[in-house]
């Protein structure tokens, strides 16, 4: 936790007084939007469930157990915070169960609200995004201040930092990594072990993005960057920059983008890959481990994009709706705001 406080240096100024997130597992409500529309035919179900105070993967295991098929043969695009209400996609094979048994299953945990029949299993990572409604309570800010901070996150969007739960409960996850750079033990499990190298990644990345929101060009493209596509995985290299690459960088239609670390030197050049390399200096013994257990060099964006701001104000209320791309966090959202307390485990996907 002290690496996320220490590598994730805010844009928009001091944030407002603390205000309480997820009092309630309603206060924190989030729904997949999927990639793709299920094909209508084939050996699968897509179940689109409800779950309130359930982890993502004993829901999958309950459908597992309904259906009669291993764990293994139950797909999700994604991983949902316990502690809140969350919409997501699961899949099952289809094998003699009908669309209408899986309507009707209504347990406390979860509800199935839809099922469509799909060509294929879902995947890890077959999302567009994430839709947030979420409720802070105890709000002691102005209208002004709050505007204020609003309209910025409107125009300028937020450092695409990974957020607190990356990096596990009270840094669990740094735990594993100090462990294992240190002293040469890896985790046991291909679960843990994978974790682990996410938040290793995760932690540099984020030391990156600090450093070039201290320089003032985490928003900028110059000579050198690699720049993203917004929502995809790819990138090109900027020879120079010209008015068409501002119009689109005004736009969001392209980013900056940053190392997911692995085996190798980033292909950036100039002022952007100088940057990288002091990071990969200052964490050389992560960078290491990351490029020695065979991780390839890989890009994100450095810039969250948030679509479709709404806020409701009551006296001591807000209630924020917005949409997030995939693997993007609502909490680097949140702390650009305010202060707050009750930091969900899991809120994006990767």
């Amino acid at each position: 936790m002290n690496a996320w406080t220490r590598a994730a240096l805010r844009l928009h100024g001091a944030p407002l007084p603390r205000a309480d997130l997820r009092t309630t597992p309603e206060d924190f409500h989030v729904e997949e939007q999927l990639s793709f529309e299920p094909s209508g035919t084939g050996p699968h179900w897509l179940l689109r469930v409800e779950k309130r105070s359930a982890n993502t993967r004993w829901v999958a295991a309950e459908i597992a157990r309904l259906a009669g098929v291993p764990a293994g043969d139950v797909g999700y695009a994604g991983l949902k915070d316990r502690h809140a209400v969350a919409v997501q996609w699961f899949s099952v094979p289809s094998l003699a169960t009908a669309a209408e048994f899986w309507i009707g299953v209504r347990t406390p945990e979860y509800k199935v609200l839809e099922a469509h029949a799909n060509s294929r299993k879902l995947k890890v990572g077959a999302l567009s995004g994430n839709h947030f409604r979420i409720r802070l309570r105890n709000v002691r800010w102005s209208r002004e201040q709050l505007d204020h901070k609003l309209d910025a996150l409107r125009a300028h969007g937020v450092p695409n930092y990974f957020g607190p739960q990356r990096f596990g409960r009270d840094g669990y996850n740094l735990e594993r990594v100090a462990a294992w750079v240190q002293g040469g033990v890896a985790p046991r499990g291909r679960a843990e072990r994978s974790f682990a190298l996410s938040a290793a990644r995760s932690l540099v990345f984020n030391a990156v993005l600090a450093r070039r929101v201290e320089a003032g060009d985490w928003s900028q493209l110059a000579p050198g960057d690699l720049a993203n596509l917004d929502g995809s995985g790819s990138h090109f290299s900027v020879a120079a920059v010209d008015d068409e690459l501002r119009r689109r960088l005004s736009e969001f239609d392209i980013h900056p983008s940053g190392p997911l670390w692995g085996r190798g030197v980033p292909a950036t050049q100039g002022q952007a890959l100088e940057h990288e390399l002091k990071v990969s200096g200052d964490f050389l013994a992560v960078t290491d481990l990351l490029a020695a257990e065979g991780m390839s060099q890989e890009r994100r964006a450095l810039r969250c994009v948030i679509r479709g701001l709404t806020a409701l104000r009551d006296a001591s209320t807000l209630a924020l709706s917005f949409s997030l791309g995939r693997g993007q966090f609502a909490t680097a959202v949140l702390r650009e705001i305010c202060e707050f307390e009750g930091v969900p485990e899991v809120d994006a996907d990767e």
